[in-house]
């Protein structure tokens, strides 16, 4: 099954570069490495790239262990149960991230610093620390400050997510904050070339892609928040008071693929296309959910081709609906006809991320309006006139309003930016870990490492045996990563 889908990357034509290995693949040989490729040529690999890593597997893991989607067949139905080995995510590794965008940022910084053009570095660094704080939430400690060096180190450090997190000078671990905050020094100079429809995310707009940085350091500093509240306070006052950051969904940073064989966007090419497109199912505690807050988000969310939607419970077993009935990923999270679009950093995330810090960390601003401001975001992107969700909210109060204690709050808070992520499930399992949030049952027939929820993904295996410098014996699925406190 992934194998299909390390062909569709290496199928995409912005993604041409990503090509084959030589010798063996790991996070520091790139495995297509022309002498003199142009950052024009790089940059919408590494755009679509990351999208692609964020909506292709590890979205299919995250989104059935969090319970929006069930799994009926293959992998899924593993995951569902909580299963995950060191078998799996191989190509998420190897090909998507280090051997894909992650390498082919680091070739841009190198050839645009050697070509004076800090417009491109800049946009690289920013997307740099985008996928590798996917990396590292995803698997904690990792190849990070001696990743990316080719075979002058094929056998890199592995990090403590920590440093990633914090930087360490004493190591020359530069922190992601740091990464992002010389990705928007870049992006303020002067650049002999600059970016117009290579970028295929903001064509080019430096102002979009300066808000854009700034809401990733919201991004990075609310992963970590409750485990470094006052370093996260920190950073999230001064983008506050900086000012620049997401303030409208105009100006999200969203990747769109194409309509055609080879450029779709990965959720359409499995649950609709692929030989695989019977592995997924909306999940029934997820639809329950919807329905139980009257969400208007659901029709477009999910498809009904029956009368009713048809759904699977999370871990159950036994015999599937006619797979024509079945509820599916929508227009939403899809695209008619599979141009998505992944959605990375978002206006209504950036507003519950703020609602969650003024309510916790007492930063500038009302939780309540923020909250508001949330729900307003992502029902507008979900097709909703302002008209009907001012109706929503007046006759559901007990969506529309915060109250009980802070802890009930931050409960809101979370399950509406859940419902507003739907179909990117990194998003979802991040903020539970963090949180604990939304509340859910395990599955039905739940297996894995103590019957619980994976709380990380295991090392890949292969890489696990070829670099010493991993932990041995590996941490197996049950163990949290450094931020993860509840």
């Amino acid at each position: 099954m992934k194998t299909l889908y390390r062909s569709a990357i290496l199928m995409l034509p912005l993604l041409a570069s990503l090509g084959s290995c030589s010798r063996y693949l790991d996070v520091n040989v790139t495995p297509n490495n022309p002498t003199a490729v142009p950052p024009s040529v790089l940059l919408p690999t590494v755009e679509v790239g990351t999208a692609f890593a964020n909506a292709n597997e590890l979205n299919r893991f995250a989104s059935t262990i969090m319970q929006q989607l069930a799994g009926a067949a293959n992998s899924p139905a593993t995951y569902d149960i909580y299963q995950t080995n060191g078998a799996d995510f191989g190509n998420q590794w190897r090909f998507e991230l280090y051997g894909g965008a992650l390498v082919n940022a680091q070739k841009i910084v190198d050839v645009a610093t050697a070509s004076n053009s800090p417009a491109y570095t800049g946009i690289a660094k920013i997307m740099k620390a985008y996928a590798f704080a996917m990396t590292t939430d995803v698997w904690g400690n990792i190849p990070y400050s001696q990743a990316l060096q080719g075979e002058a180190n094929t056998q890199p450090r592995v990090d403590k997510q920590e440093d990633i997190y914090k930087g360490n000078q004493a190591q020359n671990i530069q922190s992601l904050f740091d990464l992002v905050r010389e990705g928007l020094a870049d992006l303020a100079k002067t650049s002999t070339t600059v970016p117009g429809n290579d970028d295929v995310i903001y064509r080019g707009n430096l102002t979009k892609w300066r808000q854009a940085g700034n809401t990733l350091l919201l991004k990075l500093a609310n992963t970590i928040s409750r485990k470094e509240p006052a370093l996260a306070k920190q950073v999230i006052d001064q983008v506050i008071t900086d000012g620049q950051y997401i303030k409208s969904n105009a100006d999200d940073l969203n990747v769109t693929f194409g309509a055609s064989v080879g450029s779709r966007d990965p959720r359409y090419e499995y649950t609709v296309i692929s030989s695989f497109r019977d592995d997924i199912i909306l999940s029934t505690r997820y639809l329950n959910l919807l329905q139980n807050l009257k969400d208007p988000r659901l029709t477009t969310f999910f498809t009904k081709p029956a009368a009713n939607y048809v759904t699977r419970d999370n871990g159950e077993r036994g015999t599937l609906p006619a797979s024509a009935t079945w509820s599916r990923y929508g227009p939403y999270v899809t695209g008619a006809s599979g141009e998505g679009p992944v959605r990375l950093l978002t206006n209504f995330q950036r507003a519950f991320i703020l609602a969650e810090s003024a309510l916790v960390l007492k930063t500038a601003g009302d939780p309540q309006a923020l909250y508001t401001e949330g729900i307003r975001a992502s029902m507008t992107l979900a097709g909703q006139t302002s008209a009907q969700i001012d109706a929503y909210l007046a006759a559901n109060p007990s969506v529309a309003t915060l109250t009980g204690t802070d802890a009930q709050k931050l409960e809101q808070i979370i399950t509406q930016k859940y419902i507003a992520f739907t179909g990117n499930g990194l998003e979802l399992w991040n903020d539970w870990r963090r949180t604990g949030y939304p509340t859910q049952l395990p599955a039905q027939n739940a297996a894995g490492i103590d019957a619980t929820r994976p709380v990380r993904a295991v090392y890949v295996s292969t890489e696990n045996e070829r670099n010493p410098n991993f932990e041995n014996p590996a941490p197996q699925s049950n163990v949290k990563v450094w931020w993860d406190v509840d």
